[in-house]
């Protein structure tokens, strides 16, 4: 061990840093889908798409304060009924475009992940929520 440097040390540390690093992003990283592609694989996907404000939103926190249901439509039209298991976000009516995370069930889509932009007169602002549920 005496021919061994510190930097060799140094460096070897780093580089197994950065390979875990690099493999716990990429467990968070999904393709973006519509609906349609998100039924034909398992795998998570991102889906992005707008409330469909004339279909039922259900938060009932007395019941449950971790289930949050409504409904999206994505870029081809389709509407889907999706499942955030988390509390409702604050202003959720007022997202102008909304980023879900997550896999179908069924003909539900399961959300780990949602991502809403919504409107400001500054600035366009972002509002992340992340279940602790996996799916």
């Amino acid at each position: 061990m005496k021919g061994i440097k510190k930097i060799h040390v140094v460096s070897l540390i780093m580089i197994v840093a950065a390979v875990t690093l690099l493999l716990t992003a990429s467990k968070d990283m999904s393709t973006y889908a519509t609906f349609e592609q998100a039924d034909e694989t398992s795998s998570s996907v991102k889906v992005v798409a707008t409330l469909a404000k004339d279909k039922e939103m259900y938060y009932d926190p007395a019941e449950d304060p971790n289930y949050f249901s409504f409904y999206l439509k994505d870029a081809n039209g389709e509407e889907r009924k999706v499942i955030l298991h988390d509390a409702k976000p604050q202003d959720f009516e007022l997202s102008e475009q909304i980023v879900v995370t997550g896999k179908m069930k069924g003909n539900d889509f399961v959300a780990s992940n949602l991502l809403l932009k919504c409107p400001s007169k500054y600035k366009d602002e972002e509002i992340s929520v992340r279940s602790d549920i996996e799916i």
